[in-house]
């Protein structure tokens, strides 16, 4: 009996949800959305996405050639600009570049999407400067491209679309990548209950693994052979070459488990800036869904070893 009824609450629930979720934003036509990061990978199909859907895409890229590839790519009604994240110039520039593009309307969207994961390697291998190049992208630059924008998108009463990962809810690799997104996490959290009652929308995109640069194994490799050779040798002794060898090779191994499909991803990001009622978070592809997830939530020793499973082994030299 109970049963029963529990299955047809959760059934209502969900039907409730499907209906909600269904409701699209009036005038989208009229609305301007930023996209950080948008030369590859997610932004870049992010911002063609909603240029195809008639929204006003401000599309910025780091460099020349992607923006110009970009554009070629879309309608007019896109507009590019130069961004980098790490440089506070650059982001007043921008600032004040989207104003006046925007008006008095404001500015609808703000997907921070721009990120790096290099240089990655075990915690140990690397410097503070390592850890600071990939936070300054992920992190502290995400966060003084919201603060510069915020005013306009509150005007518009708008959406704030931060990318985190799967690898803010496990870290199970060395490197800012993890902490960073952890710390996306928390910064998305707090701004989503401060801006709530100025009907600002925050929310929190988590994929798990997906073929972009930022999971191009060359180029991880290469960064993890080139940290080695940097060591001291008393390190390379503890570890061990082996340790170097089983690190790429199981790289290698989890490229067979990209996802290729880059619209799981971005059609989240879609629903975030164009659904009435969008979600608090976005877990976009199976791995996310069925492994990470469930593992954030298993207590720590039993997450440990599922991860130290696929973990090589070092020589074990003190």
């Amino acid at each position: 009996m109970w049963l029963c009824v529990a299955a047809v609450l959760l059934g209502l629930f969900l039907l409730r949800r499907w209906h909600r979720e269904r409701q699209t934003v009036p005038r989208l036509s009229e609305k301007h959305v930023l996209i950080t990061g948008c030369d590859s990978g997610f932004g870049n199909l992010l911002a063609r996405q909603l240029d195809a859907r008639g929204l006003r895409v401000l599309a910025a890229c780091l460099t020349d050639s992607g923006a110009a590839q970009l554009r070629a790519a879309t309608s007019s009604r896109l507009q590019t600009v130069l961004l980098d994240v790490t440089s506070s110039q650059s982001i007043a520039t921008v600032t004040a570049w989207v104003r006046e593009r925007v008006g008095d309307q404001g500015l609808w969207g703000l997907v921070n999407n721009a990120g790096i994961a290099i240089p990655t390697a075990p915690n140990e291998w690397l410097t503070k400067e390592d850890f600071v190049k990939v936070l300054n992208v992920n992190l502290i630059g995400l966060v003084e491209v919201t603060l510069s924008l915020l005013p306009l998108v509150r005007r518009a009463r708008g959406r704030v679309v931060n990318v985190a990962s799967v690898m803010g809810r496990v870290s199970f690799f060395g490197g800012g990548y993890c902490i960073s997104k952890y710390g996306v996490e928390a910064f998305s959290d707090s701004l989503r209950l401060e801006m709530r009652n100025f009907g600002v929308k925050v929310c929190t995109i988590e994929p798990g693994y997906f073929k972009t640069m930022i999971t191009n194994v060359d180029n991880l490799e290469k960064n993890f052979l080139s940290t080695w050779e940097k060591l001291p040798d008393e390190i390379k002794s503890s570890y061990g070459e082996s340790y170097l060898k089983q690190f790429v090779a199981s790289l290698k191994l989890l490229q067979k488990g990209y996802n290729t499909d880059l619209s799981l991803v971005t059609n989240c990001m879609e629903h975030a800036l164009t659904s009435v009622h969008p979600r608090t978070r976005y877990s976009a592809g199976w791995d996310a869904k069925l492994l990470y997830l469930p593992l954030s939530y298993l207590p720590s020793a039993l997450g440990d070893a599922v991860f130290a499973l696929f973990y090589p082994k070092p020589l074990g030299k003190v």
